[in-house]
């Protein structure tokens, strides 16, 4: 069994939640404080250019959006007929899709160029990834019932996932690749919603995906080919292996860093081409089932 290295770890963000918290379809608790004015909003050629506004969407009522950053800042735009909101996906991110305002979901990480006037701020245009677009969508269609158990969940963890030294490793599993592919085996799903199984039965574990190749081709190639096995995994264990999006850390790919064996032997290739499932527990909880 291997174990992810410490200094492998470090390397990844700290805040490494995938998703924020995930909010009621029907009921939005945050609704409440963002005020709708009767303004009508001005031609965009009577607006000047505002400030860049980045965070995430934290909740929205009608045509407005309230965005709050890192630091906690929350910011109000309106939505216009003319805000452009296109979405970033594919290789090296260079799709783009169209999108409506239907798909600026609370939870969404944003970023908007603005055009402001003595009423306020509006959204111009708004970019936003297509993999969080999906995985907000995802816990977004979750059944109402849920949506009170995520949000408490998901806010417990934040509060401890401040620093990955706070979590021990419990297991790793490893999951194998062809060479220049991210197809899962059929030995490699079983093994995914075996580790899946096994950690849900775990208080609080939390899953860290971390997508690897051999040496075989470029940097930029093996960079965006991690990338992509590590979220091929992710998907599995979410949608075939009821993995829960708010359990899940952000997956990172690490090309061929960390070589499980030597790179200059085919065998040695073969165990480097792997994503590693890495079950991780608090500290702070880690062994009070044993006491």
């Amino acid at each position: 069994m291997s174990v992810i290295s410490k200094s492998s770890v470090l390397l990844l963000p700290l805040a490494m939640l995938a998703v924020p918290v995930a909010l009621s379809a029907q009921q939005d608790p945050y609704e409440s404080q963002i005020n709708v004015y009767g303004d009508r909003l001005p031609d965009r050629s009577e607006m000047t250019k505002g400030p860049e506004v980045e965070g995430i969407i934290s909740a929205r009522k009608g045509d407005q959006i309230q965005v709050t950053t890192v630091g906690g800042t929350r910011t109000t735009l309106s939505i216009a007929e003319y805000t452009q909101i296109k979405s970033t996906g594919g290789f090296l991110g260079l799709n783009r899709n169209k999108l409506t305002a239907d798909s600026l979901l609370n939870g969404l990480p944003v970023t908007i160029a603005t055009l402001q006037w003595d009423g306020g701020l509006v959204a111009d245009k708004v970019d936003l990834r297509d993999k969080d677009l999906k995985v907000a969508s995802m816990i977004r269609s979750g059944t109402d019932q849920r949506f009170a158990e995520q949000t408490a969940a998901t806010e417990a963890l934040r509060s401890r996932v401040a620093d990955i030294d706070q979590y021990n490793v419990k297991n790793t599993t490893n999951v194998n690749f062809d060479t220049g592919r991210a197809d899962l085996s059929a030995q490699a799903k079983n093994d995914l919603c075996a580790t899946a199984n096994t950690a849900a039965g775990m208080d609080n574990a939390l899953l860290l995906v971390v997508g690897y190749t051999d040496s075989t081709g470029s940097d930029e190639v093996n960079q965006a080919l991690s990338e992509k096995r590590a979220a091929r995994v992710v998907n599995y264990l979410q949608q075939a292996c009821g993995w829960k999006p708010y359990r899940m850390l952000t997956p990172t790919g690490m090309a061929e860093a960390d070589p499980l064996a030597d790179n200059e032997t085919a065998y040695g290739k073969a165990q480097n081409r792997r994503v590693a499932v890495n079950v991780l527990v608090s500290k702070a909880v880690d062994g009070l089932d044993d006491l």
